[in-house]
């Protein structure tokens, strides 16, 4: 008896141990994306529901984090530290070529393009009570600006820059992260908020339902002349009746949410990503209501400034949407 339970024993560690040695060969990709209540989160949890679909066979896993947002995740790409992030057009532009926020760190030679996915109008949501109408109306209010390292900082920075503005110019300014910014727009601790985000969104849709709010439209000369001399921006509108007490469409301005990694990142980890989502396409549209607009012809090139990944490339080629 007690021969037979060493037997077994010894053949269940050695199951255990055979196990460990299939689960010690896959590889663990992280997605860096941005506050849980944004899109960039469950954008990134989509990518990796479809990669987790076929681990056994391509002995790939997927993890998602929740980052600071797109400056932070172009700085990690290039640092190591994430595998893949989620970041606006802009800003891989920017990561790739050393201009703006990355000019200190130089230009990332080694960022490269996986696919673009939702488009991101720039939207400043106010209290309905602050007397805020149109984005100038912002001046001598109290605002989220966004925190450091986020994509909606980044932009609404440029913004300012391009109307002469500084902080000094408002009440009040705050850095909350995107996830404390709503609550904080319905407690009255704030008149607004911005945000560079798909649509629907969480935290949008939390500001409009929880108080009074309205979406202030983002126009004007200086909006006209950022188009105008930077490819990654475009017009762009939040359609009306989308988020309660806002009825009508609000124009403003944006750029598109794009997948990055670095060329450091194996071909064939990133062809089964891409294949992952490809191959599942109508799934993934309806992962999550911002992603029910793509188009497959658009996502390989829209917002693609850095150059694709050759794993990537080589599934596109293969595909013929190149």
């Amino acid at each position: 008896m007690t021969s037979r339970l060493i037997k077994v024993a010894c053949l269940s560690a050695s199951v255990a141990l055979g196990a460990f040695a299939v689960s010690a060969q896959e590889t663990v990709i992280r997605i860096g994306t941005g506050g849980k209540t944004g899109v960039y989160y469950p954008t990134g949890g989509a990518i990796c529901r479809l990669v987790n679909r076929g681990t056994a066979e391509h002995g790939i896993q997927c993890t998602v984090e929740s980052t600071g947002g797109s400056v932070y995740n172009l700085k990690a790409v290039r640092a190591g530290t994430l595998d893949f992030g989620i970041a606006q057009s802009d800003w891989q532009f920017h990561s790739f070529n050393g201009s703006s926020k990355f000019e200190e760190d130089g230009a990332d030679q080694n960022l490269r393009a996986v696919f673009s996915v939702h488009p991101e109008p720039f939207t400043v949501v106010a209290r309905a009570d602050a007397g805020i109408k149109t984005f100038d109306d912002l001046k001598g209010k109290r605002v989220n600006i966004g925190n450091p390292g986020s994509g909606s900082r980044g932009t609404m920075d440029v913004l300012m820059a391009a109307k002469g503005w500084t902080v000094g110019d408002f009440e009040l300014v705050t850095e909350l992260k995107s996830s404390d910014q709503a609550r904080a727009v319905c407690e009255g601790k704030i008149d607004a908020m911005v945000f560079t985000v798909g649509h629907p969104s969480g935290s949008i849709k939390e500001a409009t339902t929880e108080c009074d709010t309205v979406l202030v439209e983002v126009a004007g000369p200086e909006v006209e002349a950022l188009i105008a001399d930077n490819p990654y921006y475009r017009t762009a509108t939040v359609p009306g009746g989308m988020y309660k007490g806002n009825e009508d469409d609000t124009q403003t301005f944006g750029v598109g949410a794009t997948l990055v990694t670095s060329s450091k990142v194996p071909d064939e980890t990133v062809y089964a990503l891409v294949k992952s989502v490809f191959d599942n396409m109508r799934r993934f549209r309806r992962l999550h209501p911002a992603l029910g607009i793509l188009k497959e012809e658009e996502m390989v090139k829209d917002g693609l400034s850095a150059p694709l990944h050759d794993g990537a490339a080589k599934f596109y080629s293969e595909i013929n949407t190149n």
